[in-house]
């Protein structure tokens, strides 16, 4: 259920919406962090459901001290209104035995909302990987027939991979058995773009194949292709393709080794 933090809710008729999977490296929910952090987006609501593990912290975008003791939840809302975009970031893991009902609870959503399409930012292990998933740049894209129809021109000029179908069994040839979509470390994105097929929801997803580790790198990357559709930085006033890294990065690796040890 989305509740809104203002005194009346926000609408999001004919918005963009983005959002992260919570998939392998977190590479989603970093790219997230540059778009609401270069964007200054404002924070106008929460998502509240049992479906996430329950966790709060400070403000991850602050910019300032009394910013900083601003408490954050973890699925938040934040928009843009003169970009007509709006971002769910999501900051904790997905009860294992909910995912299903998260899902349903987006897609209901997404659709009472009348967003005009959503974005999923995802990520999929790279050792995992069929061998024609080896060749070219390692970001794919996935869309819905219902965005297709008003985006097919723009995918086709942008000149994106699509994700490639797998064998069911691989190494195994059997003409009987048709590929499927397979999605390994990639959280709800595969269930989430099933949904909205089903549900004739305007969806995307984008996705890199990456490993655990320093994922800053694989998440500068996502947001810049997201940016090649979107245009979220061709704005006057800033700099093209230039990210503006949240206060909370510095502590993605925790503190630095304390000197006293040796």
């Amino acid at each position: 259920m989305f509740i809104s933090s203002q005194s009346s809710a926000p609408s999001f008729r004919d918005f963009t919406l983005v959002m992260p999977a919570v998939a392998v490296g977190n590479v989603g929910q970093l790219a997230v962090d540059l778009i609401v952090s270069t964007l200054n987006m404002s924070r106008v609501g929460h998502i509240h459901t049992d479906c996430l593990i329950p966790m709060a912290g400070n403000n991850p975008y602050a910019s300032s001290k009394e910013d900083g003791e601003e408490l954050h939840t973890p699925a938040e809302v934040y928009a843009a209104a003169e970009l007509k975009l709006a971002v769910l970031q999501i900051r904790a893991p997905i009860l294992q035995s909910k995912t299903k009902k998260f899902r349903q609870l987006l897609v209901s959503w997404i659709k009472s909302s009348g967003f005009s399409r959503t974005v999923v930012l995802s990520s999929s292990h790279a050792y995992q990987r069929d061998d024609q998933q080896l060749q070219g740049i390692p970001l794919r894209y996935l869309v819905t027939p219902s965005l297709l129809k008003g985006s097919a021109d723009a995918l086709k000029e942008l000149g994106w991979r699509e994700m490639e179908r797998v064998p069911a069994f691989p190494g195994l040839t059997d003409g009987n058995t048709e590929p499927r979509l397979c999605i390994p470390g990639g959280g709800i994105t595969k269930g989430l773009y099933t949904d909205s097929c089903k549900e004739d929801l305007p969806l995307a997803v984008l996705l890199v194949f990456c490993s655990e580790g320093d994922n800053i790198p694989d998440a500068f990357a996502l947001a810049n292709h997201l940016n090649d559709w979107l245009h979220l930085l061709d704005d006057n006033s800033k700099q093209p393709n230039k990210w503006k890294i949240p206060t909370s990065w510095s502590l993605l690796f925790g503190n630095g080794i304390p000197p006293a040890l040796f």
